[in-house]
């Protein structure tokens, strides 16, 4: 989770100024929720032709020719051989297990490898790699006020200029890597290939262009019905990698100590994690829904909570909620007398 003792300033993206702009409010203030018709905008990026303003995310770089070895150390993927241009993403883990931060990073192949974070999340991340330097041959720096960060799908048109691409494609499984879910064939981002452009950010607005812009309302819902985990949002201080299906795209299980290893290896040898993330699909014939936080309940016990919800563009209402492992898959459940209906993400 973020430290709120340690938040980074807002910074208010000029795409603000774009016809319709709506500014987001929370952790994603600063850059727009949507451009006046989040449906349409939906659309439109799913079918490749708009792109996403994630010009809050932070930005970081790593120099030195330790960066990857240690990186590789301190986090929970396999990133000594990382070859040039290509992305992973990889977590931060505390003592217990528990996760603290998930990173984008891509590597010029070079000296530098690139990092983007969550909103607020750079001051606390910088604050733990530094003390983590010892005497290994790397420079952090936050380069969030030159650099900026874009979404869109794989395939969209090129930005203008020299860019670094995190890319999220699947299929993903990391490694010898186990998925507590669905198989790659049947998950529901198979295929998806969607990329964070880092580009100069006084540049941001020309690698724009004539593009049509999607807010993040279209990109949550998006993010959604592909039942891909959002740290800080579809996360408290007790998940563990397990509980969000992150051992398929995020961690690799045989590799070298880092924070929090004996908590991955138990759970994943011994057990199953204590909780799981579900996609729900919920009814969506009121006129509100319930917000991300709420309770649900089956009968009169509270099993879990939602952590993120959306009106998606075809499917309705829909959200990630975190319940009980072994809550049966079957059960319908409520949410401010809202029901929902689950579908199996991380297996009971």
């Amino acid at each position: 989770m973020n430290d709120p003792a340690v938040e980074a300033p807002v910074r208010r993206s000029p795409l603000l100024n774009r016809p319709g702009a709506v500014e987001d409010v929370g952790t994603d203030a600063g850059v727009a929720a949507h451009y006046g018709d989040p449906h349409r905008e939906q659309r439109v990026l799913e079918e490749g032709l708009a792109c996403v303003d994630l010009s809050n995310r932070g930005v970081l770089t790593i120099t030195g020719p330790d960066r990857l070895s240690w990186l590789h150390s301190l986090t929970t993927q396999m990133l000594t051989n990382l070859p040039a241009r290509t992305s992973a993403e990889t977590l931060i883990l505390s003592p217990k297990g528990h996760i603290e931060h998930a990173l984008h990073v891509v590597d010029d192949g070079e000296n530098t490898l690139w990092m983007t974070t969550e909103p607020n999340a750079v001051p606390a991340v910088m604050e733990w790699l530094n003390k983590m330097r010892f005497m290994l041959r790397v420079e952090i720096t936050d380069v969030t006020d030159d650099y900026a960060v874009l979404g869109e799908p794989m395939g969209a048109e090129s930005v203008a200029g020299e860019s670094m691409a995190w890319v999220d494609a699947w299929p993903r499984i990391v490694g010898d890597s186990v998925a507590y879910g669905p198989s790659e064939a049947e998950h529901p981002a198979a295929g998806r290939m969607w990329r964070e452009l880092i580009v100069a950010r006084e540049q941001l607005e020309q690698a724009v262009g004539e593009r049509p812009l999607a807010g993040l309302w279209a990109a949550e819902a998006l993010r959604i019905e592909a039942y891909r985990p959002r740290v800080g949002v579809d996360t408290d201080h007790r998940t563990i990698p397990h509980e969000l299906d992150w051992l398929r795209t995020a961690v690799h299980l045989h590799k070298g100590c880092y924070r929090g290893q004996e908590t991955v290896a138990r759970v994943h040898n011994l057990g199953r994690p204590p909780r799981r993330l579900v996609f729900l699909h919920l009814d969506g014939s009121g006129h509100t829904l319930p917000d991300a936080g709420a309770e649900l309940t089956s009968g009169d016990r509270t099993i879990g909570r939602l952590t993120t919800v959306a009106r998606h563009h075809t499917d309705g209402p829909i959200a990630l909620a975190v319940v009980k492992r072994n809550l049966d898959p079957e059960l319908e459940l409520l949410s401010d007398a809202t029901s929902a209906a689950q579908t199996v993400i991380v297996t009971p």
